[in-house]
């Protein structure tokens, strides 16, 4: 009964190295489930919940850097896939998106289960496909597979994100017991055949005329993952003072020649002139400062950004050229192209020296709060650990640490809160490495259905921020300041992770002071059969009166 179209997608999604999926039960999509399930060299677990689900596949397919397939019944199951779709697609990675649905007759008849799914993810996927309804004729089942290797293709194509194929399927759904599933090794394969785009000579020349009228170069990555090529070559130039290398946190680029503490200065307007860009270089995504951001859009620079294809957004309003290679290539133009410029460079690394120098003294004076214990967490976390931070304040005040060694995975396609438990669940999916979560509140309990799966998890540890509220909204001046703060926007909440734990099986701690946290992160990364949480207990006004503080004292070293 298992339909040839269906077994052909899971084959080609095989030869093309789709070897994981993620499956969300469902009668409708029995016949995809199974196909999956039986093939020999896919991988298939079960998340139940497909919010869940869909992060997790998101989390797998970052560190894999190859497609995921997702797979869900028809219906608002479809519908909980969203979020993350989004967020891989701002992400700019790969999933293979697959929803049963009914046959188009039965489309708003009232049936069970029955949402219009075609096109149901807008924009925000590469493409939408859908399969035909029948398979009777050979045309039909030509036209399936060549739909299956075109999404696949689609999916990996620069720039990376998901693509969906929707599939109507009519009962019978279930194989006879004893019916026997025939992969066919060669089913027709289109590949897509890449080059890389390199910078020519003819173009050589005209960039390097147009960078001779620079002298102040701030080159920014975006957010990516780590890369040793890049790293050395950013090093290089900003070691010989041909440009300065400004990196968030989630750029993964971060090393002792680039600044990384530029949050603490950027904006104020003492430094503005001296540190203002004649030329900004971008490459990568989005980045986390929105200091960082209003500081480039106020500079009044050129704004040349990097990438091999795809659109180019004008974040800093001053885009005037998008260069269509690889990031590598176009660097290493840059290192044999650029004149030194001492002074410029002494601008930024004399405040990053004294930021850099100042702020374990400003700490030591510090009262415990949130602040402090992910500033103390961080000193415990393996090098090669994969560091996934929450959305709101955890991920601002890992950027506002400094440099970081490990690679540092945030959910800053759509900065949601929805998802991050998920990604980092998918992440240990991949690896035997250690994988931390740090997280508030809010962002934690929102998806707890992370966690809601048989699949074991020893590699995973939690540093959970409870201050029992959405602490950001304190720090920004509009809601801080409503009367209706606490209730409808803070949305105060009483939850603990200690019943989580108990009902997942976790290693919990509890912890309220300095001390205790110390004691715990001696051993926190320790091998355990199951995951662990440390719970650190902080209050919402106090953290917002210590980040305050601190801001404080270091803008006084500053001057």
């Amino acid at each position: 009964m298992i339909l040839e179209p269906i077994l052909n997608l899971v084959s080609i999604c095989s030869q093309k190295g789709v070897n994981n999926v993620i499956l969300s039960p469902g009668s409708r999509c029995a016949p995809i489930t199974l196909a999956f399930v039986r093939h020999p060299k896919i991988h298939s677990r079960t998340i139940s919940d497909e919010r869940a689900a869909a992060f997790i596949a998101l989390g797998m397919a970052q560190q894999l850097e190859k497609p995921v397939a997702l797979v869900c019944t028809s219906g608002s199951a479809a519908y909980n896939y969203a979020p993350a779709i989004a967020e891989a697609f701002f992400q700019q990675i790969p999933l293979i998106v697959i929803t049963a649905d009914r046959p188009p007759e039965w489309i708003d008849q009232w049936d069970g289960q029955t949402i219009r799914q075609e096109e149901i993810y807008g924009k925000h996927v590469k493409g939408s496909f859908s399969f035909p309804d029948d398979f009777q004729h050979k045309d039909k089942v030509w036209h399936a597979n060549r739909i299956a290797n075109e999404a696949i293709n689609l999916a990996q194509q620069f720039p990376a994100g998901p693509v969906h194929i929707n599939i109507p399927l009519r009962e019978p759904f279930y194989p006879n017991a004893d019916e026997q599933f025939n992969f066919d090794s060669k089913v027709k394969q289109i590949d897509a055949i890449s080059t890389e785009a390199v910078i020519t000579g003819e173009t050589k020349e005209k960039l390097k005329s147009k960078l001779s009228k620079f002298n102040k170069i701030l080159i920014v990555p975006g957010q990516q993952r780590p890369n040793e090529k890049l790293q050395k070559t950013l090093d290089q130039i900003a070691s010989l003072n041909k440009a300065v290398v400004v990196t968030d946190t989630i750029s993964n680029l971060q090393s002792e020649e680039t600044v990384n503490f530029h949050d603490h200065f950027i904006g104020n307007t003492v430094f503005q002139k001296d540190l203002n860009p004649d030329l900004i270089i971008s490459f990568g995504k989005s980045i986390i400062s929105k200091n960082l951001k209003l500081f480039l859009r106020n500079s009044e620079a050129e704004h040349w950004h990097v990438q091999q294809d795809g659109y180019s957004p004008d974040t800093f309003q001053s885009l005037t050229h998008t260069i269509q290679c690889q990031p590598l290539s176009f660097l290493k133009f840059l290192e044999e192209n650029m004149a030194s410029n001492e002074f410029y460079s002494s601008s930024w690394n004399l405040l990053e020296e004294k930021i850099k120098n100042n702020l374990p003294k400003v700490f030591s004076q510090t009262e415990f709060g949130e602040y402090k214990a992910i500033a103390s967490c961080l000193k415990f976390i393996p090098q090669h650990a994969k560091l996934h931070v929450a959305n709101s304040m955890a991920i601002r005040y890992v950027n506002l640490l400094g440099i970081r060694k490990q690679e540092v995975i945030c959910n800053r396609g759509t900065s949601g809160i929805d998802g991050s438990n998920s990604t980092a669940v998918g992440c240990t999916f991949t690896t035997k490495d250690p994988v931390t979560l740090i997280t508030g509140d809010l962002a934690f309990f929102y998806d707890r259905n992370a966690f809601w799966h048989n699949y074991s998890m020893p590699n995973l540890r939690i540093i959970l921020l409870n201050n029992h509220a959405g602490g950001i909204f304190r720090l920004i001046d509009g809601p801080a300041k409503q009367p209706e703060l606490e209730e409808f926007f803070e949305t105060k909440q009483t939850l603990s992770a200690q019943n989580l734990c108990k009902d997942f099986g976790f290693e919990y701690h509890y912890i309220a002071d300095e001390k205790s946290l110390t004691d715990v992160m001696e051993n926190f990364y320790h091998k355990s059969l199951n995951p662990k949480i440390i719970e650190i207990k902080t209050e919402s006004h106090k953290n917002a009166e210590i980040l305050k503080w601190v801001k404080a004292k270091i803008n006084e070293g500053l001057l």
